[in-house]
């Protein structure tokens, strides 16, 4: 939740589809919450119910030792190889760090390390270390295909652009789990069960799904945690030279971040959290509150849609609840009869895949035309082929068939950082009024889609916790109004939360707000960046 971007958030591959940023937070099918317009909850009345109805953890999140233990001082003491990583201006490098940070001395992990150095003019400022997402996104990618070169310049000239793949993650000891086949079959699957011998099928799907990763990496799977990801940066931090932290981290990488701020107090510099996460939640919210939060989207997305001459979901005076229940209609359609999408391995568009194509199109308002296009295509012609190409580029399918670990990591993070959602397809039953109330057409889904972590192979380690990081200097927290995959008002709560937390707010629609066209958004951050003048929290954008 994906990890390229060039300067909005979005962009068109050779194949011509969109990839969005790495923004995926819930492990599923249908990968993050996502939900539409529909009945007649509105979008922030879904929320206000969704925020009230559990308590959020009281617990925070300890800070470690200023003194690094002496066993890790092999590694903090560790020099970089640099090498030319093939993409001209760049440099590579492989840091080690302790599997285990309870065991230090019995083994290691190697993570892929890339910068490019700082461009000048001025004082170099030391490195910027940045993250899009995920969890399972690219640092190494993110850095090479934007950050690095779509960066404001100004930014680059006194940073050098710095970039880790987390534990796990792409270029670092990735975790696997299905091979290409295996993952087609997998994200095929009917997450709409409507009797016992689907949701059989889909607890069956979850299972080969987390078998597969525990026979790929038994040992890596334990040890791919936040709280590890955050304590390998600052190895990597100490290794660079760096007396704090400089950070800019996206959805997931808010967490990430804060979680280093929570770690490491006294080492946290100049950090900005944007589409920002609420550690305090636990899953079953978590992704109760996402789907609330693709509401909001998907009714901006109606509204524009209808005004539209070429919307196929309804005309100019539809409501966007009514869109909703077009759109429904549709998914029903293809879960009885999936459609061609001319495919060349042989795929049909099932419901499943259509759905991910129309998340993929909320993350940016940018994808809303291509998104009326392939409905449009699908609805009237027949032709999947359109939503089938939004839904590989959100899976990273490639054209070969082949898929970048970006799910497996995903999986692999989130069910160890957090309980299950649901412990049991009885559980999701249960809970199914509640999700399709905050979200009629994608609620039923996203409930059954939360299941998955029920059967990961791994016990979790995380547990739901406040981030305050007493001591830090500030720290930017920021939020978008109408974000579909961080809710608003998880910026807010953890803006709350940090000690010296600045909230700020872009009004606006898309995932993430800072290097997405908006010059009040990156003026404050570039600000804070390159002076350290924190905005005044509570400030605004549009």
């Amino acid at each position: 939740m994906h990890t390229r971007r060039t300067h909005r958030r979005t962009r068109r591959t050779r194949s011509g589809r969109i990839r969005t940023g790495a923004t995926l937070l819930a492990a599923a099918l249908l990968v993050t919450a996502c939900s539409a317009g529909g009945a007649s909850t509105s979008a922030g009345s879904a929320a206000a119910e969704v925020a009230g109805s559990t308590e959020a953890a009281k617990a925070s999140l300890a800070a470690l030792p200023r003194a690094t233990p002496s066993e890790l001082a092999p590694y903090y003491g560790q020099r970089l190889s640099w090498r030319d990583c093939g993409v001209p201006g760049f440099q590579c490098a492989t840091m080690k760090a302790p599997l285990d940070y309870t065991k230090p001395t019995e083994g290691d992990v190697r993570l892929a390390v890339a910068r490019k150095k700082a461009t000048g003019p001025g004082k170099r400022l030391g490195s910027l270390l940045v993250n899009p997402g995920g969890p399972g996104g690219s640092a190494v990618g993110y850095l090479q295909q934007y950050a690095g070169i779509g960066y404001p310049k100004e930014v680059r000239a006194r940073y050098d652009m710095v970039a880790v793949d987390p534990r796990g993650v792409a270029r670092s000891e990735p975790v696997e789990c299905l091979d290409g086949r295996e993952m087609d079959a997998y994200t095929q699957t009917d997450v709409t069960p409507d009797d016992e011998g689907e949701s059989g099928e889909l607890v069956d799907a979850y299972k080969e799904f987390a078998e597969g990763c525990g026979a790929d990496a038994p040992k890596l799977l334990r040890h791919v945690s936040t709280v590890e990801a955050a304590r390998d940066m600052d190895i990597l931090r100490a290794v660079l030279g760096d007396e704090k932290l400089t950070y800019v981290g996206a959805s997931y990488g808010t967490f990430l971040g804060a979680t280093y701020a929570g770690l490491f107090p006294d080492r946290a510099g100049r950090l900005v959290l944007d589409g920002a996460m609420d550690p305090s939640l636990p899953a079953r919210r978590l992704n109760l509150e996402q789907t609330a939060g693709f509401e909001t989207a998907f009714q901006s997305f109606a509204k524009d849609c209808v005004r539209q001459p070429d919307c196929p979901l309804g005309g100019k005076g539809t409501t966007p609840a009514q869109v909703g229940k077009n759109l429904k209609a549709f998914f029903d359609d293809l879960d009885a009869e999936p459609i061609p999408a001319g495919d060349a391995d042989g795929r049909e568009l099932t419901e499943s895949l259509a759905t991910t194509g129309v998340i993929a199109a909320m993350y940016d308002e940018g994808a809303w035309q291509q998104l009326r296009e392939s409905l449009t295509s699908a609805m009237k012609e027949n032709d999947g082929a359109g939503l089938l190409v939004l839904s590989d580029s959100y899976y990273e399918r490639d054209a070969d068939g082949g898929y970048s670990n970006l799910m497996f990591a995903n999986a692999a993070v989130n069910c160890l950082d957090l309980p299950a959602a649901f412990s049991s397809p009885d559980e999701v039953r249960d809970a199914l009024p509640e999700f399709e109330k905050a979200s009629p057409v994608f609620g039923e889904g996203l409930a059954w889609s939360s299941l998955n972590c029920a059967y990961w192979p791994v016990a979790p380690t995380g547990e739901p916790h406040r981030i305050e990081a007493a001591g830090a200097t500030p720290i930017v927290v920021v939020g978008t109004t109408r974000d579909p995959a961080t809710p608003y008002r998880w910026a807010e709560a953890l803006a709350g939360q940090l000690s010296s937390g600045r909230l700020l707010t872009y009004e606006g629609d898309g995932h993430t707000a800072y290097g997405r066209g908006s010059t009040c958004i990156d003026s404050a951050i570039n600000t804070y960046l390159l002076r350290g003048t924190a905005p005044q929290d509570g400030k605004r954008c549009s």
